[in-house]
């Protein structure tokens, strides 16, 4: 047998005002709604609730045991409402985002930390993942990737910097040994390090722009490491003089200004549209979740 809340609610405060019309104007219902309710009530119980005569309503005796117990239930029942409200007036609890580890490396340090801050009640969980996923069928609440791999279905928010470029860089002792590229296709005869996705396709071939000019060339080279998690190891020999790499210039920038790599042909460097953070627009959106965009568009907009 289901009983509704409201039902219970109904006669609740007809049995505490005394009356319907009085509980109708201490709960802002109609007096006929509320006695609709208390009937619907006793007839899912099989029992009378309350003596009503012209002057007076009154709890039966199985009326008042039922008001007894159901008066410190319900007040529970409130007190979670109250809780999962204030959920969405002062978020909390868990915000699980599918992250590729580009975006690990040159998006999310600008973000996380003065979020983690404003937010101390939200416990953000960064998946690294390379490949586009079902963020719901994955058990996250969003994803981060890059325009070409959304779905139609997502609503995506723009995250991070909005153009980025592809750098091309090695070690300087490299250059000395074996040439700088003057062009894109010089690069053919230099050991290239690759990077592999989960799918299996390689990051080749790498593409270049100057003006009107566009050229794709088929780098070789002596090492492939899965995208994301290899990068760093690709990078760690570049430093140490094992070949040429190509990433996202925000990546490389660090070992720049250190002099550890050496950039070159910038002026053909690649360029695209930036990240942006996505999430399934066929629900409510989670408070953490909300808290998140909110604190992202704010960044973007320079005032967190």
């Amino acid at each position: 047998m289901t009983t509704g809340l409201g039902d219970l609610g109904a006669f609740i405060a007809v049995a505490r005002a005394g009356g319907f019309r009085e509980a109708a104007r201490a709960t802002d219902a109609s007096p006929s709604g509320l006695s609709e309710a208390v009937r619907r009530l006793e007839a899912r119980l099989g029992v009378r609730l309350f003596n009503r005569t012209t002057r007076s309503v009154a709890p039966t005796e199985a009326g008042a045991r039922l008001l007894e117990r159901l008066g410190p239930a319900l007040g529970e029942v409130a007190s979670a409402l109250a809780l999962v409200a204030d959920f969405r007036d002062r978020p909390a609890g868990t915000l699980k985002i599918n992250v590729p580890g580009s975006a690990l490396r040159t998006v999310l340090p600008a973000i996380v930390p003065g979020f983690l801050a404003v937010y101390p009640e939200i416990k953000l969980e960064l998946v690294a993942d390379e490949s586009f996923v079902d963020v719901l069928a994955a058990g996250c609440d969003a994803g981060i990737r890059y325009e070409e791999r959304l779905a139609q279905d997502m609503i995506a928010v723009p995250i991070g910097p909005r153009v980025q470029r592809f750098a091309t860089a090695a070690a300087p002792a490299y250059w000395d040994r074996h040439g700088r590229p003057e062009h894109p296709r010089d690069l053919l005869g230099h050991a290239c390090l690759l990077g592999r996705f989960a799918s299996g396709r390689l990051t080749a071939p790498w593409e270049y722009v100057c003006g009107d000019e566009i050229v794709r060339i088929d780098p070789k080279g002596p090492l492939i490491a899965s995208v994301g998690g290899g990068t760093d190891l690709m990078i760690d020999v570049a430093i140490a003089g094992g070949g040429v790499i190509s990433s996202f210039e925000d990546w490389l920038r660090p070992h720049f200004e250190s002099g550890a790599l050496e950039p070159v042909l910038q002026e053909w460097w690649d360029s695209f549209s930036g990240p942006f953070l996505y999430y399934p627009g066929r629900r409510l959106v989670p408070p953490p979740l909300r808290a998140f965009i909110d604190y992202v568009k704010a960044s973007a907009m320079g005032g967190a």
